[in-house]
């Protein structure tokens, strides 16, 4: 029987005004099986508690919110908000869209995973799974609600690669929460990135309120290409390789990573082995359930740590659940289809399925 209760008994602070007033505060949480190795404090914002379950329900209101401010949309006034997602913005906005009174269209890549297109289904949005062509063709899944847009009535494209808004929601709100939770002693932050937002706005605030002290990392699969940007300031001209990772990774450089660019110091590349093997590491080691990209930030997480030393204290994005991806995450099938199963730890088997 619990002794104390009063003191046990976590009691939170404030009433939320509807959906889109729960969305961040989330919890900063200390991975401790990393930390206690490494002799540092690797640190995880929980953005998969949010309750749309992803970073990206952020970007969903602050492109929402930007566009209300401007007079672009009003709720409940029968405006269709248009987008194109690898999947989690598109979740976030079918969930907010549902809450404000907005019909919600959804441009999404035909190879991102089934629990994504379904789960937006279910939300109510008019999901448009297309080919996944490069960035330079006019079907590019991003560059289809312009056109949309354009030829519909009371529809609005809102953009989140290049809409800036998204990276300033961060400065606003993520960067913030993650200075005041670790009180101000943080060495390094890094994440990977989609649009470029969370790393851009998070990686701003920090710099500059830290006086320049918080080193700021992008982290980046294999096929991406900010690596090289980030380390050589140019694209490379010959793209090679490719990742399992959805949602980041980018082929391009977007408004928002550039709105950021100055801030962010140098960059890692990870690999999808050390990727997976860090998905089944949260899990059996520390209980957290998470996505690729989320374990990819967090091997990076490491790397910045080790790079920083001892006692130093280093913050990264847990993205979403690993529950949009378990068909795949953890299905030996697939894994070994991938090349990737033999970097699933022995102790870790007991999760895979078929």
């Amino acid at each position: 029987m619990l002794q104390n209760l009063s003191e046990s008994v976590h009691v939170l602070p404030r009433v939320c005004q509807g959906l889109v007033g729960s969305i961040g505060n989330t919890p900063l949480i200390r991975l401790n099986s990393l930390s206690n190795r490494l002799g540092c404090n690797i640190l995880g914002k929980a953005e998969y508690t949010n309750l749309g379950g992803s970073v990206k329900d952020r970007t969903a209101w602050f492109l929402i919110k930007d566009a209300e401010e401007n007079g672009l949309i009003h709720p409940n006034e029968g405006y269709q908000i248009v987008e194109g997602t690898a999947g989690n913005t598109g979740i976030g906005l079918a969930h907010i869209c549902r809450a404000r009174g907005y019909e919600c269209v959804i441009y999404i890549p035909d190879t991102q995973s089934i629990e994504k297109i379904q789960l937006l289904q279910s939300l109510g949005a008019d999901v448009r799974a297309v080919p996944a062509v490069p960035y330079s063709d006019p079907n590019h899944f991003s560059r289809l609600p312009l056109k949309h847009a354009a030829l519909a009535s009371k529809a609005v494209a809102l953009q989140q690669f290049e809409n800036v808004a998204n990276s300033w929601g961060h400065f606003r709100t993520t960067g913030p929460e993650i200075w005041q939770q670790t009180s101000g002693k943080i060495d390094g932050f890094v994440c990977a990135t989609g649009t470029g937002g969370t790393l851009s706005g998070v990686g701003k605030y920090l710099k500059e309120t830290s006086g320049g002290s918080t080193a700021i990392w992008c982290a980046d699969p294999p096929g991406a290409v900010l690596y090289d940007y980030v380390k050589h300031g140019a694209v490379p001209l010959d793209r090679s390789g490719s990742s399992i990772t959805e949602g980041i990774g980018q082929g391009r450089v977007t408004d928002n990573f550039i709105f950021g660019e100055k801030f962010i110091d140098d960059a890692v590349r990870i690999e999808d082995g050390q990727t997976i093997a860090m998905v089944f590491h949260l899990l059996h080691e520390e209980g957290i359930y998470v996505g690729a990209s989320s374990a990819l930030n967090v091997v990076a997480a490491c790397k910045l740590a080790q790079k920083l030393g001892p006692n130093s204290t280093v913050v990264t994005i847990l993205c979403d659940s690993a529950q949009r991806y378990s068909s795949r995450l953890f299905s030996s099938s697939w894994l070994d289809s991938k090349g990737l199963l033999k970097d699933v730890p022995l102790d870790c088997r007991k999760y895979l399925k078929d």
